[in-house]
């Protein structure tokens, strides 16, 4: 199995639907708390179009909230994210506070084994973990990927 991951900021409809089909990808996994985002930009990655568009693509899509931050980890990025003064749109990596909070509460506790059994039991061979942050480094996408790439040894591709 091939572990992806996208973010959707800075990317059109088209492009994000592309690098989808492009990549090959059968399996995407919407690892995000809330599944919209506000403003008519990006629309396309609100839940209902999204799956609407990844069945017509014949993806399997996936909510996986356990692995989500909750609004509490979140918060502790936002307080990281003001004192740098920058934008959630325009971070480059993740605070320390965020990772280690989101490793204790989250990493630690969701059954990694689980989770891959599922993927495997229902043929996923091209798995893209998606939230929405373009650089994977300032999203916890890219603390799932190194989890599974640690434990399985997956190949992680960060698009």
């Amino acid at each position: 199995m091939t572990i992806y991951t996208t973010g959707v900021y800075g990317l059109t409809e088209t492009a994000f639907f592309d690098r989808l089909v492009e990549n090959r990808i059968d399996t995407f996994c919407d690892i995000r708390q809330r599944r919209g985002i506000r403003g008519s930009e990006y629309t396309f990655v609100n839940s209902h179009y999204l799956q609407d568009k990844l069945a017509e693509l014949d993806i399997t899509y996936a909510h996986v909230v356990a692995l989500a931050p909750t609004t509490d980890i979140r918060e502790h990025q936002k307080a990281e994210d003001l004192k740098q003064g920058e934008h959630k749109r325009d971070r480059d990596k993740l605070g320390a506070v965020f990772a280690s909070e989101f490793e204790d509460k989250i990493i630690k506790k969701f059954d990694f084994d689980t989770f891959v059994e599922q993927l495997e039991n229902a043929g996923a061979s091209r798995v893209i973990l998606f939230c929405v942050e373009s650089m994977a480094e300032a999203c916890h996408r890219s603390i799932v990927a190194n989890e599974l790439n640690r434990r399985y040894e997956f190949e992680i591709k960060h698009l």
